[in-house]
């Protein structure tokens, strides 16, 4: 079975180099190979990529898409140690949580 999976950055913004393009290919085959799966098509520009995967039909799509996109995740920024949210899973950066504002002297 084939899939066309297209990734496109956030608001299209033209951030690829061909540097960037090339260790993409590298890493989707990597995670292409781990699933049995193999990386037919690889293309890209400077804002989006395109893979042309064919996959066995024991891998399901959904977990294939969820391995590319986390392995494409950038690092954490120095200092910021991911943590996990519960709900979802997924990786989220530290932060204070929501808080009340103190009430301004004049609104006592």
């Amino acid at each position: 079975m084939h899939v066309h999976l297209v990734f496109v950055t956030k608001f299209r913004h033209k951030v690829f180099t061909d540097a960037h393009l090339s260790r993409m290919e590298e890493i989707m085959q990597s995670v292409c190979t781990g699933f049995e799966c193999d990386l037919v098509e690889f293309n890209g520009e400077d804002n989006h990529v395109h893979l042309l995967v064919n996959f066995p039909p024991k891998v399901a799509v959904t977990k294939l898409v969820n391995s590319l996109k986390w392995r494409l995740l950038p690092p954490p920024p120095s200092g910021v140690t991911p943590t996990w949210r519960a709900t979802t899973g997924g990786p989220t950066s530290p932060g204070p949580g929501p808080t009340s504002p103190e009430p301004s002297a004049a609104h006592r």
